[in-house]
């Protein structure tokens, strides 16, 4: 998951606008060129994600890319989904996977370093980090990181020896990567920089060039 073909890896997160469904938007990422795809539907009833679960995860297999689904551990299972993120409020991670089995890619979201040393300790395999910058799609968003931020965190994980995959995430543009990367993280998500592209497909593919 972490080097492919020599690229950042990079996830990105369904969102829903205007112009594009869910469905719109992971298709479009999977034909830029994206293997790693977060089915992101907050607030949304298990029975109305499931559907469209589905479709994404059908897409994914046809385009050989990673399926996960944001919070919802059981219809991750009953699905066979790739792997679940959870936030800070969701299932917790030992818990999952419990649910899920050894098998299963199962990411948590941090903030802070003690974020970041309770999804070690509960057995996480990647942590999506952030906010790099403020974002419009998520609500109660924590304090923004930065820069700054995220090279302490990394320094901070060298020093306890934690080698979990950090991921940033939070409103991050093509323009952000190359200096995001040299703080130290393992790789990025996106969503609403690309959903506001004039042509969201060969947005992914800038990125993913890089």
């Amino acid at each position: 998951m972490w080097r492919i073909a020599g690229m950042i890896p990079v996830q990105f997160i369904t969102h829903y606008t205007d112009r594009y469904t869910y469905l719109d938007s992971a298709r479009m990422a999977l034909e830029g060129g994206c293997r790693w795809i977060q089915l992101r539907m907050k607030d949304a009833t298990t029975d109305d994600i499931r559907p469209v679960a589905l479709q994404v995860q059908a897409l994914c297999k046809q385009h050989e890319a990673l399926f996960v689904i944001d919070d919802h551990v059981e219809l991750a299972k009953e699905l066979e989904a790739d792997g679940v993120h959870l936030g800070k409020n969701d299932m917790p991670v030992d818990e999952a996977r419990r649910v899920l089995g050894e098998g299963c890619i199962i990411g948590g979201t941090a903030n802070t370093f003690d974020d970041i040393c309770r999804l070690h300790r509960t057995g996480a395999d990647y942590i999506g980090c952030g906010p790099f910058r403020f974002t419009t799609t998520k609500k109660n968003l924590s304090p923004v990181l930065g820069l700054e931020g995220y090279a302490a965190l990394t320094r901070q994980m060298r020093e306890a020896d934690i080698r979990l995959p950090l991921v940033a995430i939070g409103g991050i543009t093509h323009e952000d990567i190359p200096a995001l990367m040299q703080t130290g993280v393992n790789g990025i998500a996106v969503s609403g920089s690309i959903l506001r592209a004039d042509d969201p497909v060969a947005e992914m593919r800038r990125i993913l060039d890089l």
